[in-house]
This record gives structure tokens, C-alpha cells and sequence, in this order.
């Protein structure tokens, strides 16, 4: 029986993305990218609030101190949700200005994982960091062009991670003590004309679920065998992260992109740029806030 895919809110977002689940205060926080808006979404009513941030932000996650933590233009910072005001923690590539931090996401332990882009498509001009919990900042991976999607296995021992071009899911063995990282290899391929490996999230079956940038889709994947479970698609070609959330955790949420569309693609796909949301018979893994 094909899945139930619902428009939860027709955001018209430029660049939507980094959906992360706040399970304390019940809301469905993510990023328009290139509008500088950090949004909270409310599940219960359909509201949804933003606030100016004043930069691009390519991820954003609650501390568990208060507040947010962003990764923007100008590196890691901390985001006061009532006053608006940002307050920079690191900025580890202030050499780069043609670079901005996209994708992230905290780990079991609570650091701040992130990485960046060229924003003039430089390849292999990027890097990934973590911000540790106690505000330092390490560089883990050198050589990235596009950095985005981040999740950790069921047991903490294996770390995901997408660099989009490579069309590849990179698996590294992970250790939650010193949050370092090795041994890549390949856990899936992706073939083509499926689009491109955008954001990721793992389920509570230990599954990926990928959004597929051009692909106008998400999929479900066995880690263990490379094996594609699952297809949903949606009415929008440019889907660019999903994550779980809800009560009980078992809705799927998916950002999307308006961004370089024209107008008969427009046209096409009217619900471009809108957060949409599945019920996939699985529920995923409870968002953990920056611990610093």
C-alpha cells in the first residue's frame, strides 16, 4: 500500500532544510537557507513562526542550556530564540569567505556536528567539524564539496555521512568517548537518475531515509547491505532533508526546495519549497540537543 504524503505547511521556501525535532516544546524547528529565517513549526495548529537571523544558516539545534545552536555563513554560534540575538562561538573557516557551514546535527553525546560548501562550487573546497561540548571546534574530514547529511547507528558505534557528489552514503566507525571518526567506506550507492543524497535520518530499525535532491523523492536503506527498501515520493523535486518527529515520533518530516526552479517547474510542482510530512509505519530516534 503506497504511503500517505501531506502538505503539513506550503512554506514556498526558497532553500528549506535542517528539519530537527524538539521534543520538550513540541515543535519541528528548520531553516530557510537563503531567506535567513530560522522557523518553528507546530504540528498541533499548523503554525509556524520565523525569526530573522540576519545570515544564511545551514542547520540550527536546541541547547540544552536554552536557546539555539546555528551553523551559519560565519561558523558556529549560539541564537536567542526571544531576542534574536546571535552570539558567534567559532569560526573555524573565517579564511573562507567563499564557504558557508550547511548541514548538521548533534551526535548520541550532544556535539555539534556540521560541515561546508563553496558557495561558488569549488569541489573538494569544504571541510566537516564538531563542536565539542565543552566550545571547541575540531575539523574531522578534509576534502568535502558539499556536506550535508549526518546520523548515527542504533548501537553508537558507526557514524553515517553524505557528501553529495560522491552519490554516496560514507560509513565510519565512530567512538562516542573522544567523538573522532575513521575507517570510511561505502554503504550505499546511489544510481542514476535518481537525483542526488541530500539530507538523512536514521530510524529505530536502524534504517537510513534519504532525501533525494532533482529526485523528488525520500528512500529508506539497509546500511547493512546497501539495499533500497523504500520509495516515497513527493510532489516537489528538490526534497532536501527529513527527520522524525511527533509524539511519538512516528511522522516523517521533509523539507523541500523552490530554489533555481522555473516558472513551468513551478508550475508542475505549485507545492514546491513546502514541508511535507509522511506516516512511514516506522518511527525514528529522539533528537539529541547540543550539550554545550
Amino acid at each position: 500500500m503506497p504511503l500517505t504524503v501531506e502538505l503539513a505547511l506550503d512554506a514556498r521556501a526558497t532553500l528549506g532544510e535542517g528539519p530537527t525535532w524538539d521534543a520538550e516544546k513540541q515543535r519541528l524547528y528548520w531553516v530557510d537557507i537563503d531567506e535567513m529565517k530560522l522557523h518553528a513549526f507546530n504540528p498541533l495548529d499548523g503554525t509556524d513562526t520565523a525569526c530573522e537571523v540576519g545570515c544564511r544558516v545551514g542547520a540550527a539545534v536546541p541547547r540544552a542550556s536554552g536557546g539555539m545552536i546555528l551553523a551559519t555563513q560565519f561558523g558556529f554560534e549560539a541564537f536567542d530564540l526571544e531576542t534574536g540575538k546571535r552570539t558567534l562561538l567559532a569560526d573555524p573557516e573565517s579564511h573562507l569567505r567563499d564557504n558557508r557551514f550547511n548541514d548538521g546535527k548533534c551526535d548520541p553525546r550532544g556535539r555539534f556536528w556540521a560541515g561546508t560548501m563553496s558557495l561558488v562550487r569549488e569541489p573538494k573546497a569544504a571541510a566537516l567539524y564538531v563542536l565539542d561540548t565543552d566550545g571547541s571546534v575540531r575539523r574531522v574530514l578534509d576534502g568535502v564539496t558539499t556536506s550535508n547529511g549526518l546520523g548515527w547507528s542504533l548501537d553508537q558505534s558507526t557514524m553515517y555521512y553524505i557528501d553529495t557528489p560522491t552519490l554516496e552514503v560514507a560509513a565510519f566507525d565512530y567512538d562516542g568517548d573522544t567523538g573522532t571518526i575513521d575507517r570510511r567506506r561505502v554503504v550505499v550507492k546511489f544510481p542514476d537518475g535518481v537525483g542526488r543524497p541530500d539530507g538523512m535520518t536514521v530510524d529505530a530499525e536502524g534504517m537510513l531515509w534519504v532525501a533525494h535532491w532533482d529526485g523528488g523523492r525520500v528512500t529508506r536503506w539497509d546500511p547493512a547491505d546497501g539495499s533500497l527498501l523504500l520509495t516515497v515520493p513527493l510532489e516537489a523535486d528538490r526534497v532536501t532533508s527529513c527527520t522524525f518527529g511527533g509524539p511519538d515520533l512516528d511522522r516523517l518530516y521533509v523539507t523541500t526546495a523552490r530554489e533555481g526552479l522555473d516558472e513551468e517547474a513551478l508550475a508542475r510542482q505549485p507545492h514546491a519549497g513546502g514541508l511535507f510530512v509522511v506516516e512511514p509505519g516506522v518511527r525514528g530516534l529522539p533528537a539529541v540537543p547540543y550539550g554545550g
